[in-house]
């Protein structure tokens, strides 16, 4: 199958035309104590207008537009863009100052810090944890409707080592579980992806001795199976493909697809939201980052069987300084309303996400407080 393609010029260029638009006019609060305003739908305080424009995460794309209704039910004079390109895309287009956030699955790279001083002033970019959703493993598979999945079986089907459904390492993971001689199509993302780097980092981390490649928000060229663009790319070949299995942000998987079980420790354990919240809450710090950069290492292989490793965080990245007040305003708004309580049980609703725990988002909006005029 023939991956869909979007020129990544014209990704940025769309964004870049929504930049121009920016016409952030301040909010009521010009002194820069706009952190308050957290833009939230039951919020009274201080209004912002303007056009805030990101590009990015596919896998937010839902979350994304809930979060849209939302703040501007509560502000009005706000139009909020946003260009679902992927992760890569995203933080390319943000890089080049075509956008005042991006959304990834994945946080800056060293590499990417360090080229957003160029838009962000010296003290660069803030990633921002936003979103928490496990990825489901996700087959189609005629009269199968439950599946277990060791790391090392699944390291092997999407290395195309294991080619058939009954094959023996899938039926010693499914015991009693009658098994067609369908062959297997792996599908994977075409695009620079944040999904496809969380994946590869699980397989790397719980399947050392089968999954050599590091993780890569580039999915390995020599590999074999289909590939497809975006999220709802990868779902809706793998819906159409009997025998296809893929990795997917949970949010886009339909009811009509199975979701594997995967092995933590001697256990089973079942995709939920809950347990993504556990595994980011069982996982530490990203090392080498300002105080207010919230990157997380996160843990692929618990001990715990009430955590559910295949999980990404999904970021907003952010500029520590922004060029006028209005924009500070603006972003400090939309972001306060992302991490708060209202936006996280919005994107829950909308996308089966589990709300950042009342310590992250804590930390997020002493982030979002930092953020200032640059001098």
């Amino acid at each position: 199958m023939k991956a869909l393609r979007f020129g990544r010029v014209s990704a940025v260029a769309v964004v870049a035309a929504g930049a121009l638009a920016l016409s952030a006019c301040g909010s009521d609060n010009g002194t820069g104590s706009s952190a308050t305003a957290t833009g939230s739908a039951t919020s009274a305080g201080p209004k912002v207008t303007g056009t805030l424009t990101g590009a990015g995460s596919t896998a937010q794309s839902a979350a994304i537009d809930a979060w849209k209704q939302g703040f501007t039910a509560a502000n009005p004079g706000v139009t909020v863009q946003y260009n679902p390109v992927g992760s890569g895309a995203g933080r390319k287009t943000f890089i080049s100052g075509a956008g005042q956030f991006a959304g990834s699955d994945a946080a800056m790279t060293s590499d990417e810090l360090t080229q957003s001083n160029a838009v962000c002033g010296t003290d660069g970019a803030l990633d921002l944890p936003v979103y928490i959703s496990p990825i489901a493993v996700a087959f189609n598979l005629p009269g199968v409707t439950t599946l277990n999945l060791s790391p090392d079986t699944i390291a092997k089907i999407f290395r195309g080592t294991i080619t058939t459904w009954n094959d023996p390492a899938i039926a010693a993971d499914n015991s009693g579980v009658s098994l067609p001689s369908m062959k297997i199509t792996p599908v994977h993302r075409s695009d620079d992806s944040g999904t496809t780097q969380n994946f590869t980092d699980y397989l790397n981390k719980a399947a050392p001795s089968v999954w050599t490649d590091k993780s890569n928000q580039t999915w390995p060229a020599s590999l074999p199976g289909e590939n497809a663009k975006g999220t709802s790319g990868v779902v809706t070949t793998v819906t159409n493909t009997q025998g296809a299995i893929a990795y997917s942000d949970d949010s886009a998987v339909s009811g009509s697809l199975g979701k594997a079980k995967v092995k933590v420790g001697s256990s089973w354990v079942a995709l939920s939201a809950q347990g993504a919240a556990k595994a980011v809450e069982l996982s530490q710090p990203a090392t080498g980052r300002s105080a207010n950069d919230l990157a997380l290492n996160l843990d692929r292989t618990p001990t715990d069987t009430s955590a559910y490793p295949i999980v990404l965080v999904s970021y907003h990245i952010v500029c520590s300084t922004y060029k006028d007040q209005a924009t500070v305003d603006l972003v400090k708004a939309w972001e306060n309303y992302v991490v708060s309580d209202s936006g996280q049980q919005t994107a829950a609703a909308a996308a089966k996400s589990a709300p950042l725990s009342s310590a992250l988002a804590s930390k997020a909006k002493t982030a979002i407080a930092s953020i200032k005029v640059k001098s």
